[in-house]
C-alpha cells in the first residue's frame, strides 16, 4: 500500500533574501531603530515569506514585527504583503476581554447606578404568565399595564435558590456548622412566601448575624431560639436561728458610762 506525501514547497529563495525589504516595511510602522535584529522567516505558502524581527521597544518587550514578502509567477521583484506587530514567547498580554455583564460582580452596584436587564434575559418570565404549580408566585393580576411588567421565570428561581444555599447564609459555613440547631427549628425563622416556602427563610432575631437575611432553612447559629440553656434554680435555704446560746458583745467606756448615768438619774 503506497502512502501520499502532502508536497511541501521549499521558501521561494527569493522572497527569503528580502529581508532589507521587510526590514524597511517594518520601520515605517515603527519609530525608527525599533526593529532589531532579524529573528528568522517562515514559509507561509508558494512565494510567500514572513520575516520576523525583535521589537526593541520597552513597551512591547517579547513581541516581534512579522512582516511577510510576496512576488507574482514569474515574476522577480518582491513586495511587501503585510507588516504587523505579534506576541512572541514571554510577550506581556492584557487579559481576556470580557463584556461588562460577565465583569460585574455582587456588590459592585453603587448608589446611582443603573443595572439594566436585558428582554431576553432567562431569569425572568412576562408577569402575565400563568404557572402549573400553585406555589403562590405568578402574577396575581393578569391585566395588561397592572402588577408587574416580568417575574422570576423557573431558571431564575433555581439560580437564586443555588446561589443562596451554597453562599454565606447556607449550610456549608463555619459558624452552621457550630450551631447547636438548624434555623427550620428557630422560633426566629420566618418562611419565605411560594415556592421558596421550604427551603429558605429570612432571620428576624436582631441578635443573630443574619438578621434581615435570607438563610437556608438547613442554616443555623449560635442565637438559635432554642439555645439558650437556663441554670437550675436553687431553693434558697431557710435562715436557722440559735435562740439557746448568746455571745457576748464589748462596747465602747464612753457609752457604758453615759448608759450608767441615765440609770442614776432614773433612780
Amino acid at each position: 500500500m503506497s502512502r501520499t506525501r502532502a508536497r511541501v514547497s521549499a521558501p521561494d529563495q527569493a522572497c527569503v533574501a528580502a529581508v532589507d525589504l521587510a526590514r524597511s516595511a517594518a520601520e515605517e510602522l515603527a519609530w525608527p531603530g525599533e526593529p532589531g535584529e532579524h529573528l528568522g522567516f517562515e514559509g507561509e505558502g508558494d512565494r510567500i515569506v514572513t520575516h520576523y524581527f525583535a521589537c526593541l521597544d520597552r513597551a512591547y518587550r517579547g513581541w516581534r514585527w512579522a512582516v511577510t514578502v510576496t512576488r507574482a509567477s514569474r515574476a522577480k521583484k518582491v513586495t511587501v504583503s503585510e507588516a504587523v506587530l505579534l506576541p512572541g514567547a514571554g510577550a506581556l498580554l492584557a487579559p481576556e476581554w470580557l463584556p461588562w455583564s460577565e465583569r460585574l460582580r455582587p456588590g459592585d452596584l453603587g448608589v446611582g447606578d443603573l443595572l439594566p436587564t436585558s428582554e431576553d434575559d432567562d431569569r425572568l418570565a412576562p408577569g402575565f404568565t400563568e404557572t402549573d404549580d400553585d406555589s403562590g408566585d405568578h402574577q396575581a393580576v393578569f391585566e395588561y399595564g397592572l402588577g408587574r411588567a416580568r417575574v422570576l421565570s423557573a431558571i431564575g428561581k433555581d439560580l437564586a435558590a443555588r446561589r443562596w444555599h451554597s453562599g454565606e447564609h447556607g449550610p456549608h459555613t463555619p459558624i452552621a456548622h457550630a450551631a447547636p440547631a438548624q434555623c427550620s427549628t428557630c422560633g426566629f425563622y420566618w418562611p419565605l412566601a411560594g415556592g421558596l416556602r421550604q427551603t429558605f427563610g429570612v432571620c428576624a432575631n436582631e441578635y443573630a448575624p443574619d438578621d434581615g437575611k435570607v438563610v437556608a432553612a438547613d442554616h443555623g447559629c449560635g442565637a438559635h431560639s432554642e439555645a439558650a440553656v437556663l441554670p437550675p434554680t436553687v431553693e434558697q435555704a431557710t435562715p436557722i436561728l440559735d435562740d439557746l446560746g448568746y455571745d457576748l458583745m464589748e462596747e465602747e467606756a464612753g457609752s457604758v458610762d453615759e448608759s450608767a448615768s441615765e440609770e442614776l438619774g432614773h433612780s
